[in-house]
């Protein structure tokens, strides 16, 4: 029964938002207690009886998002075992200009790599090359670049390669660059400077440093099996643990880090399976200001139902669409998985109130490269191509 001509299920689901934000050491409880609430109601109240179905049909995206966050988390103690993470400092400009060139990095691996492993790899080298003393705008700004990297790619993210699957060519995805570009420019130069306030770029590595050729042979066989099963089946995942698997015959896999990323990986899940629940079954017709105000809407809601309901749909400009729900998401740490998985490595990212005062960036450099692409290129609504 709809309240204030609300729908319930919303009204829990904003509940369960607000309490992430606000009580963000508690953030786990607050994401489970939100999905059982919503799962009872929808199943007690509303007398929805596809609840076993819905949860089923949510399986593979379940299995794939926690086997990449588990996955990547494992990726990235290897990164930082190889030493590559001291060795890359040296070839980062001073001042500045370092952090802002590590941001352009993270968004050219994200473009090509799934932007949850860009996310990580960026976390990891910034702990090093900032002595892991990084503000939370600084991480703002790694979760920007990576899911900008990933807007314009098919490969890069998982609402691009849904769109791709769905038959929208990789060109009109590619279009999302443009904003991307605008976006990393902005809030990397911002988030870069602010940082370097915070605590300066430290350029001398240790003496003697040897890297781990076996750790880092690991990364890449990791990086290549989720570049694989990402485009041959579709979930990455597979590949990821297939090449932990094969990695544990050169060096011992860190398992360790599976226990310390679960909760984080656990809560985001709740959040993608309750908002799944939402009582959505169309979006509002398909225009330019729809698509931008989309883009705020990912900051909370999962992009992964907007994106295949945008593709139910159809009539969308698809690359500032993929840009709007790939980079919106970057403006709340809960927004995407790139910003769980920071979170995972950085704690203090948790704090909502935090993220978006030191990430004020972030929204800023969203409207400015939706306002690029959009004046440049203008509003193509395309259909989804009949198979």
């Amino acid at each position: 029964m709809p309240l204030l001509n609300i729908p319930v299920e919303f009204l829990l689901f904003a509940l369960t938002l607000l309490g992430v934000a606000v009580l963000h050491t508690r953030n786990f409880e607050v994401a489970v207690t939100g999905l059982l609430a919503i799962t009872l109601y929808k199943g007690l109240a509303a007398r929805d009886m596809d609840l076993i179905a819905h949860f089923l049909h949510e399986e593979r995206l379940v299995l794939n998002l926690l086997g990449l966050l588990l996955g990547f988390a494992i990726l990235a103690r290897h990164f930082e075992l190889s030493r590559v993470p001291d060795w890359l400092p040296r070839f980062l400009p001073d001042d500045w200009k370092g952090g802002f060139v590590l941001l352009v990095l993270v968004a050219v691996i994200s473009s090509f790599l799934d932007n949850i492993a860009a996310a990580i790899i960026g976390g990891v080298v910034a702990g090093h090359v900032y002595k892991h003393r990084v503000s939370v705008g600084y991480l703002a700004g790694i979760v920007a670049a990576s899911n900008a990297g990933g807007a314009g790619s098919v490969v890069g993210d998982t609402t691009t390669t849904m769109m791709w699957i769905a038959g929208v060519p990789a060109i009109h995805v590619a279009k999302a660059f443009i904003a991307s570009t605008v976006a990393v420019i902005f809030s990397g130069i911002v988030a870069a400077k602010a940082q370097q306030r915070y605590h300066p770029v430290m350029k001398n590595p240790p003496a003697n440093l040897q890297l781990d050729w076996g750790h880092l042979a690991i990364v890449a066989l990791i990086i290549g099996g989720a570049i694989v099963a990402n485009i041959g089946l579709d979930f990455p995942a597979a590949g990821v643990w297939a090449a932990i698997v094969l990695g544990g015959f050169i060096r011992p896999t860190p398992w360790g880090e599976v226990s310390k990323s679960m909760k984080g990986a656990l809560f985001l899940i709740a959040l993608v399976l309750s908002a799944s629940l939402m009582a959505v079954q169309e979006l509002p017709l398909p225009s330019a200001h729809t698509t931008f105000g989309l883009g705020f809407v990912s900051a909370v809601f999962d992009n992964i139902p907007l994106t295949a309901l945008a593709l139910y749909q159809g009539g969308y400009d698809w690359g500032l669409l993929a840009f709007a729900v790939g980079f919106g998401g970057s403006m709340i740490w809960f927004g995407s998985s790139a910003g769980v998985a920071i979170s995972n490595l950085y704690p203090q990212a948790k704090n909502t109130l935090t993220w978006l005062r030191e990430g004020w960036h972030v929204p800023v450099a969203y409207v400015l490269g939706f306002a690029t692409l959009y004046l440049l290129l203008g509003w193509h609504p395309d259909a989804i191509p009949e198979k």
